[in-house]
C-alpha cells in the first residue's frame, strides 16, 4: 500500500461522519464511496499539501550536497574553525568571565583562554574588575598555548608592552614627551604607567632634588625619554629634562643676571651627604660641604636643614652646565680671621684637648678653632708619646707661640705656659691683677667661658692656683699648665701662682 492510499483510508471514515453530520444525503454506498473519498480528500489535506510544496520548492531552490568537508575528518573540520596562532602571538576576544584571580577571553579558540591576575595590568595587586569588564574586547599575547592542565595561558599587560614599545622607540626617537600617571613608588624614585613600567629617578622629579614623593602617587606626569633597553625592559625617564626645556628662557635670563659675589637670600630645598641645594627663586644653587661652616662638619644636617632660610654669596656661575656654586660661610664672619685679630703670639689661652695625634695634640682654643701642641712643646722633658701628658678632653693653659692665617694654623705650647705669661683680653677679667690678692691667692669673678665645661676647667684650675702652696715641690707639667694663671706687671712673664721656677722642677724620670 502506498504512501497516498494509507493516508486516504484512515481519512475516509472521518470524511464521512463529517459529511453527514452537515446533512448531506448519503448517496448509495457502493456507488458512493469512492467520489466522497475523492472529494472529501482535497478539502481536508490542500492545506499540508501546500506547506509541502513551499517546502519543495524551498529545498529544490538550495544546492544539494552530499559531502563538503573536501576529505576532511569531521574532526579536522571543526579544528579548521578554530584561530591560528603560536606562542608569543598577539590574538583578540571578549572577556566572558571574570574571578578574583583570573579573566577568561574567548578568542574563538576551542576553549577560553586564561588570563591570571598577575598578567592583567603592569600595577601590582590590582582587582581584576578594576581593569577589564565583561563583553569587553582586549588584546592578550599567548605565553602558553598548552599548559599542563591543558589550559591557554594569555597575558594582557605584555600585549601592552609589546604595543607600547613600538610607540615608546618613536617617541625617543623624535624626543617627543611621554605623559602617565604615577603608580607606585619605589626605592629611589616613581613608576609611571605609560603602557608599559617608566623609572623616573627622584633626583629628576623636579628641577630641585623632592624628598617626599608620595605626594606624586595619583598624578599625571609629562617627561623626557632619557634611557631605552627593551631587552631589558628598562625605560629612564626625566621630568626635570622636561621642565628645564619649557622653561630655558626663564633659566637663561636667571644665570645671566647672576654674578659672582653677589650676596642672595634663599631656602634650603634638600641636603645630601656633599653639601645642601639653595633655591634663589629660580634656580637651585649647591653650596659645597666645604663652603657650610668654617668648623669642620661632619655632616651638612648638622648645619643647615629643609626649609631654613640662609643667605650666601654667589661663587661661581656656569652657564654651559647650568650650575651654580654658592658658599654660606663666606657671609659669615671669619673665626680665624676674628681669633688673629683678638690674640697676640705670646699670650696665654684656655683650651681643651681634642684630639691626639702621633706627633703632638690638637687643643681648641676657640669657637671652630684648633692649634697644634707639637710633642716637643708638651714638656720640658721627653715625651715618648702625647698621651704621657694629656688626654682627650682635658682642659689646660697653652701659650700662643705662632698663627699662620694664611695657612690656618696656631702653634701651642705647654710647657711655656708652665713659665707663666699674659693672659689673652677675654680672660683680663678673670685673670687680671685684680683677681690676685697680695699673695697671689685667686679672689677674681666668678669664672664665665663660651662652654659651661671650659669654664668650670677653668675655675678649677683658678682655685687650684690660689690654694697652691709656693714653697711645695712643684707638680708635673701638664697638670701645672691647668692653673690659673698670674698676672705680671708691665707685660713681664712670671710663673703662674703657686708654681716653682720650671728649672727646678724634678726629672720625669
Amino acid at each position: 500500500m502506498s504512501e497516498q492510499d494509507a493516508t486516504v483510508g484512515v481519512s475516509a471514515p472521518v470524511l464521512e461522519q463529517e459529511v453527514g453530520d452537515a446533512g448531506v444525503t448519503p448517496a448509495p454506498e457502493a456507488a458512493t464511496t469512492e467520489p466522497v473519498i475523492a472529494e472529501a480528500v482535497p478539502d481536508e489535506a490542500e492545506p499540508e499539501e501546500d506547506r509541502l510544496e513551499e517546502d519543495r520548492e524551498v529545498d529544490m531552490d538550495a544546492p544539494v550536497v552530499f559531502d563538503d568537508l573536501n576529505g576532511l575528518s569531521f574532526s579536522d573540520a571543526v579544528d579548521a574553525t578554530f584561530v591560528a596562532f603560536d606562542d608569543g602571538d598577539i590574538v583578540t576576544g571578549i572577556v566572558v568571565k571574570i574571578d578574583s584571580d583570573e579573566v577568561l577571553l574567548d578568542i574563538g579558540y576551542k576553549s577560553e583562554g586564561v588570563i591570571p591576575s598577575r598578567e592583567l595590568s603592569i600595577r601590582n595587586d590590582v582587582d581584576p574588575n578594576e581593569v577589564v569588564t565583561l563583553e569587553q574586547e582586549l588584546e592578550a599575547l599567548v605565553l602558553t598555548k598548552e599548559d599542563k592542565d591543558g589550559r591557554l595561558i594569555l597575558s594582557k599587560k605584555r600585549a601592552q608592552y609589546e604595543r607600547a614599545w613600538g610607540a615608546i622607540e618613536e617617541i625617543k626617537e623624535k624626543e617627543g614627551i611621554v605623559e602617565g600617571p604615577v603608580i607606585e613608588v619605589v626605592k629611589g624614585g616613581l613608576i609611571l604607567d605609560i603602557g608599559l613600567r617608566g623609572f623616573l629617578p627622584a633626583s629628576l622629579v623636579d628641577l630641585r632634588r623632592v624628598r617626599d614623593l608620595a605626594p606624586f602617587v595619583g598624578k599625571s606626569l609629562e617627561c623626557k625619554i632619557i634611557e631605552l633597553d627593551k631587552n631589558r625592559n628598562n625605560v629612564v625617564l626625566s621630568r626635570r629634562a622636561y621642565l628645564e626645556e619649557t622653561q630655558r628662557e626663564q633659566r637663561d635670563e636667571f644665570l645671566t643676571n647672576l654674578k659672582p659675589g653677589e650676596i642672595r637670600e634663599g631656602v634650603v630645598s634638600s641636603v645630601v651627604n656633599f653639601g645642601a641645594f639653595v633655591d634663589l627663586g629660580g634656580m637651585d644653587g649647591l653650596v659645597h660641604v666645604s663652603e657650610l661652616s668654617w668648623k669642620h662638619v661632619d655632616h651638612p644636617s648638622s648645619v643647615v636643614q629643609v626649609g631654613d632660610d640662609v643667605t650666601v654669596q654667589v661663587l661661581d656661575v656656569d652657564l654651559e652646565r647650568e650650575r651654580i656654586s654658592l658658599s654660606l660661610k663666606a657671609t659669615q664672619q671669619d673665626p680665624w680671621q676674628e681669633f688673629a685679630d683678638g690674640h697676640q703670639v705670646g699670650e696665654l689661652v684656655y683650651g681643651r684637648v681634642t684630639k691626639l695625634v702621633p706627633f703632638g695634640a690638637f687643643v681648641q682654643v676657640g669657637d671652630g678653632i684648633e692649634g697644634l701642641v707639637h710633642i716637643s712643646e708638651m714638656a720640658v722633658h721627653h715625651v715618648e708619646a702625647p698621651e704621657q701628658v694629656v688626654t682627650p678632653g682635658e682642659e689646660l693653659w697653652v701659650k700662643i707661640i705662632d698663627i699662620d692665617l694664611e695657612r690656618r694654623r696656631i702653634s701651642l705650647s705647654i710647657k711655656q705656659a708652665a713659665e707663666g705669661g699674659v693672659v689673652a683680653a677675654e680672660y683680663q677679667d678673670q685673670f687680671g691683677e685684680h683677681a690676685y690678692d697680695e699673695t697671689g691667692n685667686y679672689i677674681g669673678p666668678e669664672i664665665v667661658a663660651d662652654e659651661p665645661e671650659m669654664a668650670e676647667g677653668a675655675a678649677e684650675a683658678a682655685s687650684e692656683g690660689s690654694t697652691e702652696d709656693p714653697s711645695a715641690e712643684a707638680p708635673e707639667t701638664a697638670a701645672a699648665s691647668t692653673q690659673a694663671p698670674k698676672p705680671v706687671d708691665a707685660g713681664v712673664e712670671a710663673p703662674i701662682s703657686g708654681e716653682t721656677p720650671v728649672s727646678e722642677e724634678p726629672s720625669a724620670e
